[in-house]
């Protein structure tokens, strides 16, 4: 790509995607971290932190329960979809909208 093309192109943002069974999310976790938290958003990506080491799935088995605690649902209703030996994975919940995860996640906007 050349450097005017990547100049025009548009920066990616957070989204919420509607999923078959319900939405869909990329995160971007820190293992190692000095408390498990829901950062925020990072580029295009949740940012969550975690204080479980990646090492035999105990970083995503963390990612879930927090997340799992954080939308108020069951730990089975989440799944990685999509980068499990990675830092950047996708999410999906089932049975939520993408509007009702956003309000989980960050409030009333």
């Amino acid at each position: 790509m050349s450097a005017d093309a990547s100049k025009t192109q548009k920066r990616r943002e957070f989204r919420i995607t509607e999923a078959e069974s319900g939405a869909a999310f990329p995160v971007q976790v820190t293992p190692r971290a000095s408390r498990n938290e829901v950062e925020g958003i990072r580029g295009n990506a949740l940012k969550v932190r975690v204080t479980a080491p990646p090492v035999e799935g105990a970083a995503n088995k963390a990612l879930i329960d927090l997340l799992a605690e954080r939308l108020e649902v069951r730990k089975s209703q989440i799944e990685i979809v999509a980068g499990q030996t990675s830092r950047h994975k996708m999410i999906s919940v089932v049975g939520l909208l993408p509007s009702e995860v956003e309000e989980r996640l960050f409030g009333k906007r």
